[in-house]
């Protein structure tokens, strides 16, 4: 179903993880997605790792939409700049922004007091993931203001509510994932007035690269990791919250949702869509319900 055949998207931080999810699943949706990022097939980010921009252009290509990579360090305002005169030039108009930037993960010490904790891998964390959804918004909305219905989803990791009830394990990572709820709602009363929408989304346990890789599975027997870390079997795969961002493109009174935050989980129950295995992962209830009551790992009525 190519319901967004025509619209389009800026992924920015579509190199993997949720943001490539949400590429592909926007791609099979019809749209013409701009993935960005900084790795590419020729230059690395101080990340590390093998995904490139390239790579999930392909995936968007192979999936019926239209993939379109751009190599951008979205804390170099002059770049972002850059990128929305490009994609002003070649389609006049920006229909949804997906704020997914982030790459922070091997910066962050779990369970570190601030005052043992590096302060200068602190301070960058926030950049990366403060810093530069601020720019990426700045540049970007004038475009997408131009037509009412504009989308802007901000990717985080937690909801308001779960991330206000719950401490998450470092200063510096609490205090990102937090700002990035917040934005959202701050962008609502910006847009509302005109006829845009701005929510927040975070993904449950996700299935990105990194955690396939670090339990040594693959997305084909994925819960063979079960073995390891039993509660594993609610996780999701990225492309789970690409269909949430589709739902929500696509709801024609999704101004109604204006400022709020939502988990894959509760949207796949709102809008009835699956994830690839044709399960409805509710991560977040699970959390609470489940792995923090210390009960023992069972999915059951969870997905």
């Amino acid at each position: 179903m190519r319901h967004l055949k025509g619209k389009v998207a800026l992924v920015a931080g579509g190199t993997r993880g949720a943001g490539r999810g949400i590429a592909m699943e926007l791609g099979a949706a019809g749209a013409t997605v701009y993935i960005t990022g900084r790795t590419t097939r020729k230059e690395r980010s101080e990340y590390d790792r093998p995904e490139t921009i390239e790579e999930t252009a392909e995936l968007v290509h192979k999936l019926g939409g239209v993939g379109i990579a751009v190599q951008v360090d979205h804390l170099i305002p002059q770049q972002v700049d850059a990128l929305i005169k490009k994609i002003e030039k070649e389609h006049g108009r920006l229909d949804i922004l997906v704020n997914d930037i982030w790459g922070g993960e091997h910066l962050v010490e779990w369970n570190t007091p601030i005052w043992e904790h590096s302060l200068e891998n602190g301070l960058r964390l926030l950049r990366l993931a403060i810093d530069t959804h601020l720019i990426t918004n700045h540049y970007a909305l004038p475009l997408l203001i131009k037509h009412k219905g504009g989308l802007v989803v901000e990717v985080t990791d937690g909801t308001e509510h779960y991330n206000k009830e719950n401490y998450r394990l470092s200063m510096y990572y609490d205090l990102a994932k937090i700002s990035v709820n917040r934005i959202a709602k701050s962008l609502a009363h910006e847009l509302g007035p005109h006829g845009c929408t701005a929510v927040s989304l975070t993904p449950g346990w996700l299935r990105s690269e990194l955690m396939l890789e670090l339990f040594n599975v693959g997305e084909e027997n994925w819960m063979d990791a079960a073995a390891e870390e039993p509660h594993f079997v609610i996780s999701e795969s990225p492309r789970y919250i690409g269909r949430a961002v589709c739902a929500l493109a696509l709801d024609q009174e999704k101004e109604k949702l204006n400022g709020q935050s939502f988990s894959s989980g509760e949207l796949a129950k709102k809008y009835n869509f699956t994830d690839i295995d044709g399960s409805q992962p509710d991560c977040f209830r699970y959390l609470v319900e489940v792995q923090e009551a210390g009960k023992p790992a069972d999915a059951s009525g969870y997905r």
